[in-house]
Parts: C-alpha cells; structure tokens; sequence
C-alpha cells in the first residue's frame, strides 16, 4: 500500500533526481500547494531551490522559512502581485510582456534589489500556453524602456513544452527554445555573462529537456507527489 510514498523520504527523492542531472543543470523543487513541512524537510536535506506559481504563496511561506532559500516564480504573474514577491523572489522565470517587466523593476528598485528574469516563450502547440515570440522579444530587448531598467536582470529563457507523449514533438520544442535562447544571445546578450539559463523540463520530460540544453529543470510531483488544490 502506497508503496511509492514509503519507499523514500522527500529527500531520498531529491538527491535520486539530482543524481540523474549534469552539473550544470539546477533543480527547482516545484513546492506549490505544499505545506511548509514538506519544504522544510527538503531543505533540511541540503535543497535550497524552490518554485512557486501563486504570488501569495510564495509570500507566506517566504516570512517563515529559512532566510536563504531561493525561491523562484514559475507560473504566470499579474503585475499587482509583484509587490508580493519582490522582497524575497531569485528569479522570475515567466515574463511575458514589457509591462510586467517594468512593474518588477519598479517593485525590485522599491526594495534595493535586482531581480533576475527569464523571459517566457510560447513553444507548444497547445494555444493555453503564455509566453512571448521572438519578434516580441526582440521589440522588447530593443526598446528604451528596457534599457532604461536598472533593477532587473534578464539572465535567460523559459518555455513549456505540449503536454503530449509524442516526445519526438517535445524535443523539437525544447530545440526551438534553445534556438531562440542562441539566437538573443548573439543579438542582445553577446558580452553577457549572465545570460546563461534555460529553463525548461518539468517531471514527465526533464530528460528530454536536458539533453537539449536546459540548465534549470522544474520538478514538482516526482519529489512532494500530486499537488494538493485547495478549494
């Protein structure tokens, strides 16, 4: 009986994950709708990344955790909850429009800090996906506005593949996101030392995403288990 709930620690799991991933590549320990007691049994194993997709949450569980997690935001960010998060977040992997990256530049420079972002890609096929094209992004790159920032920090991209078994469709996604990530970084980012990060992979095709040039994987249910929704 629920034999692959016993069979390891939420630990176990993470260093079995960790194991399988080059060096260069990071994991996000994927901890939304999870208690505080999961996490902190994750980071009292030596884990100190984390990736949150509600704003709030991400906020609440900041103030009573440990000072030097590092938290990431992963799902898509309204511009009135960045406030929320700008005291606390690493990195904001889901930018998607020059106005939200604008509100997190105002937000980081109300806090003293520079928060690092990737920008977000649509590559799937499916239309629910958010995420720029690369002639947004490169209207965006290009604009004053952007240059005008000095609390924000684009440090790479994001993308999220189909939700498909067709792997063979995966992997030409996850290599279209690592096209686009080659090709800004040769227009915009070419003495950038920071410009280094491709998220992308999440528990069903981190493999995949890895052979494929990912240096940030997204994994939730494979270490804490299926989500728990509240409501």
């Amino acid at each position: 009986m629920n034999i692959l709930i016993t069979m390891s620690n939420i630990g176990d799991k993470i260093a079995s994950i960790k194991g399988q991933l080059p060096e260069q590549v990071r994991l996000v320990a994927v901890s939304k709708t999870k208690p505080i007691e999961d996490i902190q049994e994750a980071y009292d194993s030596g884990h100190r990344i984390f990736g949150e997709n509600k704003a709030l949450e991400l906020r609440d569980k900041a103030l009573v955790l440990p000072d030097n997690i590092h938290w990431h935001f992963i799902g898509h960010l309204q511009r009135n909850k960045v406030k929320f998060i700008a005291p606390f977040v690493k990195l904001i992997h889901a930018v998607d429009s020059l106005r939200l990256l604008k509100e997190i530049d105002k937000q980081a420079k109300a806090n003293d800090r520079i928060i690092s972002c990737l920008l977000q890609f649509h590559i799937a096929s499916e239309e629910a996906k958010f995420g720029l094209n690369i002639a947004e992004a490169s209207e965006l790159l290009s604009s004053d506005e952007y240059k005008e920032m000095k609390n924000i920090k684009i440090t790479g991209v994001m993308g999220m593949a189909s939700n498909t078994f067709d792997t063979d469709l995966v992997r030409a996604e996850f290599k279209h996101l690592l096209n686009i990530f080659q090709s800004l970084r040769y227009k915009f980012f070419l003495d950038n030392i920071f410009y280094r990060e491709i998220s992308m992979g999440m528990s069903n095709d981190y493999q995949i995403a890895v052979q494929e040039g990912s240096t940030l994987v997204r994994i939730g249910s494979s270490i804490f288990g299926a989500r728990n929704y509240k409501k």
